[in-house]
Parts: structure tokens; C-alpha cells; sequence
């Protein structure tokens, strides 16, 4: 098609090189584009209110009569005028002015002007509305809501509106491609749904526009969701063009694991190992995604993985965010797979001179038939001899090209590695067919025998004495606890500074007690011991930051107390909460929050407190959180829509699924179209 889907911005007035480089920047080359570049939300300003009307806190037009204009000198300079409109009075205040403007508000002089109202001292006010001088009665006002788009330096709101004015009557004349198959119906056509998202009529709810539920948002949406959806499904293919090795099952070797285990896998267990094993023995690359509550065994999973890969002569590698995760896992798996004869390597980013070249030699010779490491693995100088499965431990510390980055270090003639990808953040259903429809998933939806429920309760700060005694009395009792710090700064120093006071303090209420104290400042080795003792049980309180979130495991310890709960999110607490109850005594934690408490900081602690299920906590946090923070910083590049927005558009999803589906088998011509018009170089990420 030629025309306006092809049509430059620079064949728009007003659009010289400068604007066009900088629109080009912002990835808006053609008018289409422009239409495309929707409203974040719009003001009214197609009615005038009387003064006497207008409330604080309100966005309003209003117009009335310069009864009198002066620079007052207070803290600040202002320019201070007073307008009447036969209802009452408004005081218009500007910071920043120039003599013309002071020159232009002549007492008599009409004016309309827009702007929040404010409760001032001399009553009702606005600060630096926008404003025009009016001739006549019957000035005729804005016909439609006014836009407010998206914009980056150097494009200021009307330019936006003077470009996008353009390129809809544009529209007029040419009506953009309808791309979604014809079969399906729905709300609105594109090109009205454009028209009306634009420049709404003054009678359309904004209500409706604000929670993204008018039909023609939801026809927008249902466009850019199907159009993510088909990006990455390309993903997917592109990997599995590459081929992989087919790893056939070792029935003998995983025989001898299992009967070497103290226990046996659950169902769920067994069911995930098969369809894992069905996977990894194709001839193109597994891309399975395994959930796992906490404690619910992905580890044993995992092995079994591991297992079919070393069984059939190729090298496996599994990588966790952080060196105490990493650490877990190795003596997990030193444990497990020495028994068998299998040699391990150890690969972080403490590594270093004769200690890192050996490790990397015997990678690079496939002398290593496993390797267990942190982002170390992702540097361009670690090369594997023969990869065939690359395990990723909770997959949302990580962004997609990175886990896909490390799936190329195996031999070109082999194709890619397999990937298991492996998460204790149980990802709602909504967000993992937006987030991850390039993979596979299975979930193990049971826990191992001899897991026990943990009691939650909420504590105010006030009451900290009494949950102090309470440490006292649990560990006079032969069990032990966790007490962790949170700090919402970033900053590992202020943490571990925090975290040093706590100890302290708590270490004069409690001189009865053997207390450590671990945190992200102290060197790997230092934490290693204090981990070690707090497992054999040397230490009675263990006080920690969020390091201890993942991979901690000590059944004896079956109380903790979070401090600040409400700096974290719901799924980071209940990823801590799952450090106790790993034993066979009743566990509790303790949500010490800090009054006042907001209502939403309330709410999700109570969510916490009602359900110990991690998917339904999960589902909470996303209706609470949004889906970038549920994800974590690395994914939100995939979560940056236009104007789909997650959960509010939860209920398109299963028709997202069946459009998509229907393009890829029927109409295989649409999918590049969509994914360019909603994408665009927003998709990158997937030529890794």
C-alpha cells in the first residue's frame, strides 16, 4: 500500500529537518505513525463554567472581564490579575511574565482562560493557566476534548495537536489498512476508532476514556495487544528455525538420581519432567518456562533437565542473579550429581586470574559437564564446547535478549541451546500471555510433603517490644529467626547500615542471643560463613536485607519479622515469607509496618495476611501494582504499550489469543504489517 501508510512527516506543514529529527528520535517517521501516537488522557474545554461554579481541584474553562492587573512583590515576584464574569471573582496568578503580558491585561479586557482552580488566599485562584483575549459573546469554543500526548524535548502539546490535526485529515481522505482478519467483529473500525480517540466529542464519558473502556480504546488495544503477541510468536520461530540438539532421555541415569534422593517427587514434579523431556528431545530449541511456588521443588526439575542434556554428551549451564542463589544451587547439585560422577564448574564475577582461565578451559574443552554461575556467564570470553541447556533461575532479574544471548554460546553447527526458564514469582495468566507467549509453560501447582502453611500477621511499629519478646521466647525454644530490614533506597551502603543499627539494637534487647548479620556490602565468603552457621544452627537470629529472598534454606527457622513491609511488593514478600515453614514445626512472620498506613498499603499487606496461594497473590499485586513492577525493571520494555493496559484489558486476552492464532495459520501476509505499525524498532529485542 502506498499512500498514508507511507507518507513522510515532512510532507506536513510546520515540519522542517530539526522537528523531523527529533520525531524520527521519538519513532515517528510517517503520518501513520502520527495516528498511532494516541492521547494519554484529554481536558474539556468545550464548555465555559461560571466562576461561582468551578471547584478546587477542578480543570476548567472559564471567562470573565479584567477588573485589575499588578506585579505584587512577595517571596516572589507575580503578576496578579482579578477577573469577574457577573458570578463571582478569580484571581490569575503568574511567576514567570513579561511586560507585554502585564501590558496586555488592561482592566476591561475579556479573557477565557483554562487551568486548575486552587483555594488561595484571596479565594479562588489559577497559576499560569493558558488564557486568550476574547471579542464579542459568542466566541465559539473548543468542539471536541482536547488531546494531551505523549512527548519527549523539544515537542511541546500543541505542536502535537497541530501535527496529529494534520495527519487526521489525512484519514479523511485515505482510511488507514484494516490489518486484524475481516472473520472477527468488532466494536469500531480502525479508522473511526482513530477519528474518535483523536478529538472525542464533548459528550463522550470521559470516565470511560480515563479507565481505557471505550469501545474505541478497546479496539486499539485488542490491535497492539495482537500485534506484541505475533512479535513475539516471531521471536519463537526464529529461534526454532536455528535447530538445536535433540537430547535423548537417559532412563538409567535418572533412575539412579532419583533412587538416590530422601524423597520422592510430587506429581506435579513428575508431570513437569515429562513434558521437559518431550522438549529437550526435538530437533529445535525447548523454550519452556516452569512456575513453582515457593518451595514447591523447580530445583529437582531442573536436575532431571540437566540429567537428559549430560546423559546424551552435551554441557549445561544455570545461572541465577545472584551469588547467594548461584551458591544454592551448587551445593544442591554437588550434592546430587557428585554421587553420579559428574564434573561441575563454578563461574561469578568473583572469579578472577588463574582460578577464571582454568574454570573457562575446562568449559571450552567440555571437560565441564555443568556449570553454575551468575551474569558472569553472559561475557563474551565464557565459550562452551558442546551447550545443549541453559537453565535461568527466576527469569524476571533478566531481560528476554539476555537469557537468548546465552542460548548462542554453544557451537554454530549445533543451533541453539535449549532454555528452561525457571521462576518462584508465580506470573499471573494475564500477564504471562502478554509477557511470555514465546514460551512454553508448566506450572507445578503442588507442594512437597513436609511443607507447613506460615501464619501471617500484621503488627504496628508501636508494638515492637512485644515482637522483640516474641524473638526471645522462639528462640529460648530451641527454634530460630529471621529479621529483615528493607530500605527503599537502591543503595546497598544505606541498607547495610541499616541493617548493622538493627542488629545492634537488637542485640542489647537480646544478650541471651547468638545474632548474625548478612547483607550485599559484606564480601561472598564472609556471607557464605554466616549462612553456614545459621544453618547449623550456631546463631539463633539471623538479621538480613533482601538478599535472603531467594535460595535460603533452613528448616529449623520458623519465625520472621519484616520490617517496613510496605516498601515491597507483594510477590518480594512472599518470596521472604518463604524462608520459614520449610520445617516440620507451625511458622509464623510478622508484617511490621509503619503507621499511618495508606489504604492501598493496607490492602496488599491484607492480602498477604488472607492467602499463602502465590498465584492469587500474584493476580493482587498485578490489579495493585501494574504489570512493570510485577515484572520487574528489566521486563518494562515489553510492557510499554500505547494504549493497551494490563489488567484493565484483561478480558481481551483470549481473543488476542484466537486473532493471532488465526493470522499465523490463515493470514500469514498481516503479521509484518501489525508488527511494524504497533512495534516498529521497538522490537530489537528480538533479532537477539
Amino acid at each position: 500500500m502506498h499512500g498514508i501508510a507511507n507518507l513522510s512527516v515532512r510532507e506536513l506543514r510546520g515540519v522542517g529537518p530539526k522537528l523531523a529529527g527529533t520525531l524520527a528520535d521519538y519513532g515517528v517517521h510517517r503520518v501513520e505513525d502520527l495516528l498511532f501516537h494516541l492521547p494519554l488522557r484529554y481536558q474539556d474545554r468545550t464548555r465555559v463554567t461560571a466562576i461561582a461554579a468551578a471547584r478546587e481541584g477542578a480543570d476548567v474553562v472559564i471567562e470573565g472581564e479584567v477588573r485589575a492587573a499588578d506585579v505584587v512583590f512577595g517571596r516572589r515576584r507575580s503578576l496578579v490579575a482579578r477577573i469577574q464574569d457577573g458570578s463571582g471573582t478569580l484571581t490569575l496568578r503568574f511567576f514567570h511574565f513579561s511586560a507585554a503580558q502585564k501590558n496586555n491585561m488592561q482592566t476591561g479586557t475579556r479573557l477565557r482562560c483554562f487551568g486548575q482552580v486552587r483555594r488561595g488566599s484571596s479565594g479562588l485562584e489559577m497559576y499560569h493557566p493558558e488564557y486568550r483575549p476574547v471579542h464579542g459573546e459568542n466566541t465559539p469554543v473548543e468542539e471536541a476534548l482536547t488531546p494531551i500526548y505523549p512527548t519527549t524535548a523539544g515537542i511541546g502539546q500543541n505542536q502535537w495537536r497541530k501535527l496529529c490535526e494534520q495527519a487526521l485529515a489525512h484519514l479523511e481522505r485515505e482510511p488507514v489498512n484494516e490489518l486484524l482478519p475481516a472473520s472477527s467483529e468488532y466494536p469500531y473500525a480502525l479508522t473511526r476508532a482513530l477519528q474518535f480517540l483523536h478529538a472525542p466529542p464533548p459528550d463522550a464519558s470521559l470516565d470511560l476514556l480515563r479507565e481505557g473502556k471505550h469501545p474505541a480504546q478497546l479496539r486499539l488495544a485488542l490491535e497492539e495487544l495482537v500485534a506484541h503477541n505475533l512479535s513475539l510468536h516471531r521471536l519463537r520461530e526464529r529461534q526454532q528455525r536455528e535447530g538445536a540438539p535433540p537430547l535423548r532421555p537417559d532412563a538409567k541415569l535418572l533412575r539412579a538420581f532419583l533412587d538416590n534422593l530422601p524423597f520422592a517427587p510430587t506429581s506435579a514434579q513428575t508431570r513437569v519432567l515429562a513434558e521437559i523431556a518431550t522438549d529437550l528431545a526435538r530437533p529445535y530449541p525447548m523454550m519452556r518456562l516452569v512456575q513453582g511456588d515457593v518451595g514447591s521443588g523447580k530445583t529437582l526439575v531442573a536436575a532431571g533437565a540437566a540429567l537428559q542434556a549430560i546423559g546424551s554428551g552435551y554441557q549445561v549451564a544455570i545461572m541465577a542473579p545472584t551469588e547467594i542463589l548461584a551458591e544454592q544451587h551448587w551445593r544442591t547439585f554437588s550434592q546430587w550429581f557428585e554421587p553420579l560422577g559428574i564434573t561441575m564448574e563454578w563461574l561469578s564475577g568473583r572469579s578472577k586470574g588463574n582460578k577464571r582461565a582454568a574454570a573457562l578451559a575446562r568449559m571450552a574443552s567440555g571437560e565441564a559437564s555443568l556449570v553454575i554461575g551468575t551474569h558472569a556467564l553472559f561475557q563474551d570470553d565464557v565459550v562452551f564446547a558442546r551447550l545443549g541447556l541453559v537453565v535461568v533461575d527466576e527469569q524476571h532479574r533478566f531481560g528476554v535478549h539476555q537469557r537468548l544471548s546465552l542460548t548462542k554460546k554453544t557451537a554454530p553447527e549445533l543451533g541453539r541451546a535449549h532454555q528452561l526458564v525457571m521462576t518462584a514469582t508465580p506470573i499471573p495468566r494475564t500477564l504471562s500471555m502478554v509477557a511470555y507467549a514465546d514460551l512454553d509453560c508448566s506450572v507445578i501447582d503442588e507442594l512437597p510433603p513436609g511443607r507447613t502453611a506460615v501464619t501471617t500477621v500484621l503488627i504496628d511499629n508501636s508494638r515492637r517490644p512485644e515482637v522483640v519478646a516474641r524473638v526471645a521466647a522462639a528462640c529460648s525454644e530451641g527454634r530460630q529467626a529471621y529479621w529483615v530490614c528493607t530500605l527503599i533506597e537502591e543503595s546497598d551502603a544505606l541498607q547495610a547500615q541499616a541493617a548493622q543499627a538493627t542488629a545492634e539494637e537488637l542485640q542489647l534487647a537480646l544478650p541471651q542471643l547468638a545474632i548474625g548479620l548478612i547483607h550485599g556490602r559484606l564480601k561472598p565468603a564472609e556471607k557464605e560463613s554466616v549462612m553456614a552457621a545459621f544453618k547449623r544452627g550456631e546463631l539463633a537470629l539471623l538479621v538480613a536485607t533482601t538478599v535472603i529472598e531467594v535460595g535460603v534454606d533452613v528448616p529449623n527457622a520458623s519465625l520472621m519479622i519484616v520490617e517496613n513491609p510496605e516498601r515491597l511488593g507483594l510477590a518480594q514478600l512472599h518470596q521472604l515469607r518463604g524462608r520459614v515453614g520449610r520445617g516440620a514445626q507451625a511458622s509464623h512472620c510478622v508484617l511490621l509496618y509503619q503507621t499511618p498506613l495508606s489504604h492501598s498499603g493496607m490492602q496488599r499487606l491484607a492480602v498477604l495476611r488472607e492467602s499463602s496461594d502465590g498465584f492469587y497473590i500474584a493476580e493482587k499485586d498485578l490489579e495493585l501494582r501494574g504489570p512493570g513492577e510485577v515484572l520487574g525493571t528489566r521486563q518494562t520494555g515489553l510492557m510499554e504499550f500505547r494504549i493497551a493496559e494490563l489488567p484493565a484489558h484483561n478480558d481481551l486476552l483470549d481473543e488476542v489469543q484466537v486473532i493471532s492464532d488465526t493470522i499465523r495459520q490463515s493470514h500469514p501476509e498481516l503479521a509484518d504489517p501489525l508488527i511494524q505499525r504497533w512495534t516498529g524498532t521497538g522490537q530489537q529485542f528480538a533479532k537477539v
